[in-house]
């Protein structure tokens, strides 16, 4: 007969076998924009959960990834933080749209030139996209600087709305925009769990590496199970420049 410290070890094994299998789901999500609109800063914020203290101007593509846990699911949220000069994007723009689950297009409130580029970054989107049907954000940056604010709120919803696009309005700079910044992404995570499928592990890396002339990777491990993956160099800005870019 089984001593009582088997018949536990019995209801344990039971209780595990019973649980639902755990899953890890890898899906990737593009930022797109002119230069100095805060993409950088809006994928540093959401995996690192602070502002960071200097940026630089993106040349190619960096790449962050948080990991998170929906239900019995791991999933590991890879937002690809895109260049948004033209002379930085022509030998990997159609790498970046590979494999998307879902996209982010961002502008600036305070120059009006940025949101009227938002139609251009729609047709490459359009252009380029393998699955045209993927959730798609549009996110106004920098309302800390209201008093500066060219781009009107309606006129911004009504934009999305004709896209079919939630808008969102926030500071990456301010840090009581955080809870804003991680329910974006939560939500958008649930939907992706629900929706979408499995992105295969290290998928579409490999395709810009090899644009971008084969140079090495440098990885950069954070704390909150994030980490940013540098797919190429960085052109430096100047202090005054960089805090430009919430």
């Amino acid at each position: 007969m089984k001593s009582s410290f088997y018949d536990r070890e019995d209801e344990v094994l039971d209780n595990e076998e019973s649980k639902p299998p755990i899953t890890e789901k890898t899906f990737k999500i593009i930022i797109i924009g002119d230069s100095n609109v805060g993409k950088t800063c809006l994928a540093h914020r959401f995996c690192t959960g602070r502002f960071p203290n200097r940026t630089e101007t993106t040349i190619g593509v960096d790449f962050w990834e948080k990991q998170i846990q929906i239900g019995s699911d791991t999933v590991k949220m890879q937002l690809w933080d895109t260049a948004g000069q033209e002379r930085f994007r022509k030998s990997m723009v159609s790498h970046y749209y590979r494999n998307v689950s879902a996209v982010v297009f961002m502008y600036d409130i305070t120059r009006k030139s940025s949101f009227e580029g938002m139609s251009n970054w729609l047709y490459e989107y359009g252009q380029f996209s393998e699955a045209p049907d993927v959730p798609r954000i549009l996110i106004g940056n920098k309302c800390d600087l209201g008093n500066l604010r060219t781009v009107n709120s309606n006129e911004a919803r009504k934009f999305a709305d004709s896209y079919n696009m939630p808008l969102w309005e926030i500071s990456t700079k301010n840090n009581e925009e955080l809870e804003t910044i991680d329910s974006i992404f939560l939500t958008l995570a649930h939907k992706l769990v629900k929706d979408k499928p499995i992105m295969k592990r290290g998928e579409g890396l490999a395709e810009i590496i090899s644009a971008d002339g084969g140079k090495t990777s440098k990885r950069h491990s954070s704390k909150k199970r994030s980490k940013r993956i540098k797919l190429q160099g960085k052109e430096k800005q100047d202090k005054k420049k960089c805090c430009e870019s919430h």
